[in-house]
């Protein structure tokens, strides 16, 4: 168990710039600053990952996902469903969230951010105290990623323990972006991975009723 000593401690790390290694539902995620061009930057050393590949924002109330990222109002009823819960959802990047953190959209029309809202206590802890954190698995880019702390290989500031993860495996990614755009409002599924079964019943159940088009399926 993941003591509140040890969440405060947490938040103080992320607070000064360090990096947290923490559990969420899916797999164990490294945190920083969102908002902190330094603090992205150590954990694409830590992880050593190419610039050119985009880093998600894990939030813990959708208040904290609105200051990261613009959410078409036809969203929020979908999004309510899906989220807390083992999914990312990619929405248009509000000017707040370091750059850096997504240059892989960069240049596009519409620049993209990745956005957790975990259900695992500890994560939401964790966030509710720092603000929102970076959502990049907690290993070397290309390894697979820990859905437990000895599974770990990278150095963090702090780790939290917070023992096996409930799915273990990465998150389901849908793609929201299109809705930001009249003409489109479209959504879809980029990537299958925990609660896909659930997750896809929820799209297929809301899209229609809420003035979205179309639903693409891998």
């Amino acid at each position: 168990m993941v003591t509140e000593d040890r969440i405060r401690t947490a938040v103080a790390t992320i607070k000064r710039g360090g990096t947290v290694i923490y559990p969420t539902e899916t797999v164990y995620g490294l945190g920083a600053d969102a908002f902190s061009e330094d603090a992205v930057r150590k954990v694409y050393k830590i992880k050593n990952r190419d610039f050119s590949q985009p880093l998600s924002v894990a939030v813990s109330s959708f208040e904290m996902l609105q200051e990261v990222a613009f959410v078409a109002s036809e969203c929020l009823e979908v999004l309510s469903e899906l989220l807390p819960g083992p999914v990312t959802v990619l929405l248009r990047r509000k000017a707040g969230v370091a750059p850096v953190l997504t240059a892989g959209s960069a240049g596009s029309e519409v620049e993209v951010v990745g956005v957790r809202f975990p259900e695992n206590e500890v994560a939401r802890r964790l966030i509710e105290g720092a603000g929102p954190l970076t959502a990049t698995s907690a290993n070397l880019s290309g390894r697979a990623p820990p859905t437990c702390v000895e599974e770990v290989e990278i150095k963090a500031d702090i780790i939290l323990n917070g023992g096996k993860c409930k799915y273990s495996v990465q998150s389901t990614v849908v793609d929201f972006s299109a809705t930001a755009t009249p003409k489109e409002k479209k959504i879809e599924i980029k990537r299958r991975g925990a609660g896909y079964e659930r997750i896809l019943h929820i799209l297929r159940r809301k899209v229609a009723g809420e003035g979205l088009h179309g639903l693409s399926v891998p």
